[in-house]
């Protein structure tokens, strides 16, 4: 089932219980604890809303819809992970950690699509967090908690093994902090994943593709398997964007297989058609790049 399917199969279901906003989403400029929060409404979808802070872009909800992903990045981590699920792990114990929260539209995302999930929402801004637990209709404690703290912190405290996947969303203005792509932030992560679990990332880069290439470069030396999901521009080198980086002690999915090719489909019916490259493409992508320490 593709995920438009299941999204209108899924409306309507148990999963969405005591997620009403407390007061709503009101369109405006409110404070957060490290800037401005811009709330606006999405002129083209109906009870669409946009969510910047210090005048980036930063989420995107649709309230009644948890599994409308307007931001096609998510839709790409979706696709990510939705996959490894399948292949490797549990949903009826699957444990996430997204380190970076925004709106918390991808652990809203994740807790309707698994409803036994639970996930962790690590938020530096506890003003955000205050904000979008008042609007949206964000699952309750403990399918989606909201941790106030820095993610940088946490994940050099994870206990090991304790969780299945870990989202890495951070961003500072439009740039993911250093300290979040080094090899020693890989190591951490890596310690707190389960033997069979998913690391996935979104990196904003620019056209030379330097960034995703170190990431890259250090992933590889802490995970055994690494993979990519972008648009083809993106990966041509022609503009800044979006390139998805996943890591994993499995095989993930090689080139030519069922999954690669469910996976290929699933993301060229996007808005942005994107392409999943295997760890053979991978691994010639970032070779000769340095890892950063």
């Amino acid at each position: 089932m593709s995920r438009r399917q299941r999204r209108t199969a899924s409306r309507g279901t148990p999963g969405q219980e005591n997620t009403t906003p407390g007061d709503g989403p009101v369109a405006g400029t409110y404070d957060g604890d490290h800037g401005p929060v811009e709330l606006t409404a999405d002129p083209y979808i109906v009870d669409g809303w946009l969510i910047s802070i210090n005048g980036v872009p930063s989420s995107h909800i649709v309230l009644g819809d948890p599994q409308e992903l307007v931001f096609e990045y998510m839709r790409w981590i979706a696709t990510g992970v939705e996959s490894h699920v399948a292949a490797h792990l549990d949903p009826s114990t699957l444990r996430v950690t997204h380190l970076g929260g925004g709106a918390c539209t991808m652990a809203r995302y994740i807790a309707d699509v698994y409803p036994q999930s639970r996930n962790t929402v690590v938020e530096l801004d506890g003003g955000l967090a205050t904000l979008v637990r008042r609007w949206f209709d964000i699952p309750r404690s403990p399918r989606v908690k909201i941790r106030v703290d820095d993610a940088r912190a946490v994940a050099r405290d994870f206990t090991p093994a304790s969780r299945d996947v870990i989202i890495r969303d951070v961003f500072a203005g439009a740039v993911t902090p250093e300290t979040f792509t080094t090899v020693d932030f890989f190591a951490d992560c890596h310690r707190g994943l389960a033997a069979h679990g998913l690391y996935i990332a979104n990196c904003g880069d620019h056209a030379n593709l330097r960034g995703a290439k170190a990431e890259l470069a250090g992933m590889a030396e802490v995970w055994e398997h690494v993979a990519v999901i972008a648009d083809p521009p993106m990966l041509k080198g022609r503009r800044y964007g979006n390139i998805v980086l996943l890591a994993s002690d499995v095989e993930l999915p090689a080139a030519g297989s069922t999954v690669a090719a469910a996976m290929g489909r699933e993301l060229l019916g996007g808005g942005v058609p994107a392409q999943y490259k295997d760890e053979t493409w991978t691994r010639r992508f970032f070779s000769g790049a340095k890892a950063h320490r």
